[in-house]
């Protein structure tokens, strides 16, 4: 552990250097805020190790040749940050646990260069760059040329205040253009564009950039008779500093979650870039007995808005079985943040899909999240390879039991052709127990796994069968008679589900959710579905050809015929349960997007009101899309449809296209 704490130093330490010093970053801010984390755990956890030179002693970079050193009379602390709302709430209650009640203000966090403004009796004496917190660079010639930066005060004031020097995004579409025309490389973003702008040492170069400041902070406010945050902002506003007006006194720590998302919905539409929210104390008094870290203020935090494409290394790829015996490859990743949750798999689908990509294990790659719920690989980044990278290679003996794989022709996937691998059967008896099957409270994934391995269940009417070994369960450790007792009534109860559970739980190959529900209304009786045609099934709309084979074939398989029957004597039911399709004008074959916080309905009870009306809802907004339902604070679905022109109903008209 220390090996790496000595390696992660080395790593940010130079990070710092390319990314303050030089204005160019060699890895992004995710790979950093990753790599910063991973520090600052181990030397929590082995205090004794921290060198002085340890990022996490100070705050950012080195000083440019060519530029005076400044000192800071008040040092440039950096903030600590927040990747989700649980941890914006944690900052809250860590503050709470101190006998604090705060109210909050709530600021954009400005993508640009950090600098200290000094006037004296009104005139700017000096204008410097954070460095690294306590030495800074003098930039005050290039400071002078940014026009909201007042040169003279509103009043003869001696005063030091801190803000944000940035680029807006035209400008730097602007000055693009120009550089395209000339055949100059252009500006990588608006962040580069501005502290190159600002380092440079002819000042007529910085005051064709157009560049803009916010000042948003003042170190010393108590010298001013000045006791809360929001006033010391109004006070700098009243002596000419322009202010970003995107700041907001709030209450709790509610109200600063709402900010937060409130904001995050605008951001594209600024016009400066920003990537994140900056949270602090209002009271200056409490600001000061909260204090700070050596390199962070306790009082204050940036929570960053989640990436929506991250990098991060390739460590292995590892093989898993379905429930249908297919075999897919996973990627396992360094652990990193994508979209607010942390990432550390991501399916590879099959052996083309990793071919195509060119993946080789310790790779960087880009990982999103594909309808901002799944993850998953983008691209491999070539031009980070080292050459110690490993070949992909696809397994040919199953991984559970060591049987030959088979590839069935016309399809990309690979699969075990044994029907009593372990594997198989532990996925397809979880399935069988899930949400969206028969949805059998108690019978999680871990629990599965244990009752498989004590033998008490082995195939799907096992589960049917746990109560001959009552007493045996209860001896095992965490469960206690009343556990029990409510699992085996959760097994009972499950018996009344409506047919497309059952259809969904038996893992029919291609056979999800929707299309079990699909078959269950149209054709009625579990047995009316076995006894149908490849030909008669894909007459029903959304039923395709591969879809109708695999259910003729999984019905054909006497394996699979004799569960059912088993199934059928335990007293599963297995007829349709659900409402019958009422053709509706208004809704019959026309699909349908819900997005926002319903509030009349739950979702699921509005996913079946359409459905009982001959609609259908899909997850995502597409030219195929026939109507947009909108609840409270409705998320990108609702730009998407807006910018397709996607008729869009409030949850009212819903209700009243319902009546």
């Amino acid at each position: 552990m220390k090996e790496r704490m000595e390696e992660l130093i080395d790593i940010i330490n130079e990070a710092d250097y390319n990314y303050h010093t030089l204005d160019n970053p060699t890895i992004t801010d995710q790979e950093y805020d990753k790599y910063l984390r991973e520090l600052i755990e181990i030397e929590e956890s082995h205090p004794e190790w921290i060198r002085e030179d340890s990022p996490t002693q100070h705050a950012g970079g080195k000083i440019i040749e060519g530029f005076d050193k400044v000192a800071h009379k008040i040092p440039m602390m950096s903030l600590s940050d927040v990747f989700s709302e649980s941890e914006v709430i944690a900052f809250d209650e860590r503050i709470q646990k101190e006998g604090f009640h705060p109210e909050y203000v709530c600021e954009l966090k400005i993508d640009g260069l950090s600098v200290s403004l000094l006037y004296e009796k009104g005139k700017l004496v000096r204008a410097a760059t954070r460095g690294d917190g306590t030495i800074g660079e003098d930039i005050t010639h290039n400071a002078k040329t940014i026009k909201v930066i007042p040169l003279k005060l509103k009043e003869e004031v001696d005063i030091e205040v801190r803000g944000e020097i940035f680029m807006n995004k035209k400008t730097l579409d602007k000055l693009n253009e120009e550089r395209k025309k000339n055949g100059q490389p252009l500006l990588q973003n608006c962040r580069n564009a501005a502290a190159g702008s600002i380092r440079q040492l002819d000042s007529k170069v910085a005051a064709q950039r157009k560049l803009d400041n916010f000042i948003y902070h003042l170190p010393n406010p108590l010298e001013y008779g000045i006791h809360t945050h929001s006033e010391a902002l109004e006070y700098m506003r009243k002596l000419g500093f322009k202010i970003n007006p995107n700041n907001r006194v709030v209450k709790n720590i509610h109200e600063v979650l709402e900010f937060i998302e409130e904001k995050g919905h605008e951001r594209e539409s600024l016009p400066y870039d920003i990537d994140g929210i900056v949270i602090k104390v209002n009271s200056i008094d409490d600001q000061q007995k909260l204090g700070s870290t050596a390199k962070y203020p306790k009082w204050a935090t940036a929570y960053k808005f989640p990436a929506k494409e991250v990098l991060t290394k390739l460590t292995n790829i590892i093989f898993t079985v379905g429930r249908t015996g297919q075999i897919t490859p996973n990627a396992v990743l360094d652990p990193v943040i994508v979209a607010g949750s942390t990432i550390s798999r991501a399916t590879l689908h099959n052996e083309d899909y990793v071919k195509e990509k060119d993946l080789k294990v310790g790779d960087i790659v880009s990982i999103r999240k594909a309808g901002d719920v799944i993850p998953e690989v983008v691209e491999v980044k070539k031009e980070r390879r080292t050459g110690k990278e490993q070949n992909f290679e696809m397994i040919k003996n199953c991984p559970m039991c060591n049987a030959p794989l088979v590839k069935k022709d016309g399809q990309v996937d690979y699969y075990c052709p044994n029907k009593k691998c372990p594997a198989r059967n532990i996925e397809g008896l979880i399935h069988f127990v899930s949400r969206d099957a028969m949805n059998i409270d108690g019978l999680g994934d871990r629990i599965m796994e244990d009752f498989y391995n004590f033998h008490f269940i082995a195939t799907i009417p096992d589960i049917y069968s746990l109560k001959e070994h009552e007493k045996d369960l209860t001896r095992l450790e965490g469960y206690g008679e009343k556990s029990v007792t409510n699992l085996l009534n959760a097994i009972e109860v499950s018996k009344n589900n409506s047919l497309e559970k059952l259809i969904f739980g038996l893992g029919i190959p291609h056979v999800g959710a929707k299309t079990a529900k699909l078959l269950a209304q149209k054709y009625k009786t579990l047995e009316n579905l076995m006894n149908q045609t490849e030909e008669e099934l894909t007459k029903v709309p959304d039923i395709g050809d591969i879809i109708a084979k695999s259910i003729v074939d999984y019905f054909n398989d006497e394996h699979h015929r004799a569960i059912v029957e088993e199934l059928i004597d335990l007293g599963i039911n297995t007829i349709y349960l659900g409402q019958e399709i009422v053709e509706n004008e208004e809704f019959s074959g026309k699909s349908f997007v819900l997005t926002g916080s319903l509030t009349m309905f739950t979702r699921e009870e509005a996913q079946e009101k359409i459905e009982s009306l001959g609609g259908k809802t899909v997850e995502s907004v597409s030219k195929k899309t026939s109507v947009v339902i909108v609840g409270e604070k409705p998320g990108s679905k609702y730009e998407k449809a807006l910018k397709l022109g996607i008729p869009i109903w409030t949850e009212e008209e819903f209700k009243n296209k319902l009546q």
